[in-house]
């Protein structure tokens, strides 16, 4: 005969002892009714047992984490949620470990599964919708955040995530109000910081810009995309010396083909042409296809064919060549397209 399961020895028990009280009790029911209610108790405490088993389990896992021991803690996690699926912890905590080992796909559904399990779940909302950005979809993202900040409004971080998806979505008039708060709500974040004056310079307040990208600077380690968009700013309100500077100092931490056609513009505005070609050609030395720096140099040369007296025509049939590579690349460029048409004839 076959052995019973472990797992059915409640219930047999429960029969036994109906079968023993049967004989006790005159009346027809007595068996049933006691039989019922001892299904029913010893069901609920079976899965109240789990779910506290389930939760001692997501301790364990989160000791596990601590110890550096992350391939235990996710067969833990896993454990835990086989036993209480509905367990919002669990699923942030493996959410978190798959996003640290660069498993966008897997920890965009961890967190998923948090965020439905518990809509009023700040920590479960905030992550879904920063992993979603990660994985670029950012429409997705907005919407996610939208919700961590119906349930805290002044969250520094979910402020400055979702200014900063509306800005990759080229709204910076939408980023605003929420790239401030994010600034408001924590005012040494040199991050938050960073964000405002890129919105600022979208929205052409350069003043502004440039206040935020100055005490940004102060507050974090200076990155190549804060140095550009701080001279961005500089250059258009024709502070071309500081934009200098301040590209010097990007390309000291990481040589770009943008930094080096950004000199190359500054430079030409102070007239300084010969300067303003050699960063020209150092910005197509790292990439041919930078066509900003294509359009850069073909100007130049152009603006010395014409200083010249026009006498040099190697220097317009140079410049032309540019032009077209720069065309050919990006067709959508009418003044350069006027351009070419003028000096074609020479």
């Amino acid at each position: 005969m076959t052995e019973t399961p472990p797992h059915f020895k409640p219930i047999r028990t429960s029969l036994l002892r109906c079968a023993v009280l049967a004989s006790l009790i005159a009346t027809s029911g007595g068996c049933a009714w006691i039989s019922g209610e001892s299904d029913t108790q010893t069901r609920a405490e079976r899965e109240d047992a789990e779910s506290f088993r389930a939760t001692e389990v997501v301790v364990d896992a989160q000791e596990a984490r601590e110890r550096g021991d992350d391939e235990t803690a996710l067969a833990l996690l896993e454990q835990a949620i086989a036993r209480n699926p509905e367990l919002t912890v669990a699923h942030l905590e493996m959410g978190d470990i798959l996003r640290k080992r660069g498993d966008l796909v897997s920890a965009e559904r961890s967190f998923g599964r948090a965020a439905n399990l518990e809509p009023r779940n700040f920590d479960a909302q905030f992550n879904h919708a920063d992993v979603l950005h990660a994985l670029g979809r950012i429409v997705d993202a907005i919407r996610v955040y939208l919700r961590a900040l119906a349930i805290r409004p002044n969250d520094a971080e979910a402020n400055r995530g979702l200014a900063a998806a509306y800005l990759e979505q080229d709204r910076p008039d939408w980023a605003l109000p929420y790239a401030e708060q994010a600034v408001k709500a924590a005012p040494e974040d040199g991050t938050a910081r960073a964000n405002l004056g890129a919105t600022y310079s979208l929205l052409d307040r350069h003043e502004e810009a440039i206040q935020e990208y100055e005490t940004a600077a102060e507050l974090m380690e200076l990155t190549p995309d804060l140095l550009l968009n701080w001279a961005n700013s500089l250059g258009s309100i024709e502070r071309y010396t500081e934009m200098i500077n301040t590209l010097d100092a990007a390309i000291a931490i990481e040589p770009s083909a943008t930094a080096y056609e950004r000199l190359g513009f500054a430079y030409f505005k102070l007239r300084r042409y010969d300067r303003a070609t050699e960063m020209f050609r150092n910005s197509l030395d790292l990439d041919q296809r930078h066509y900003p720096a294509l359009n850069g140099l073909g100007v130049v040369l152009l603006n010395d064919y014409v200083q010249g007296g026009r006498r040099d025509d190697a220097l317009r049939i140079e410049a032309l060549s540019l032009l077209r590579r720069s065309l050919r690349i990006n067709s959508n460029q009418p003044a350069f397209v006027q351009l070419v048409s003028t000096y074609e004839r020479g």
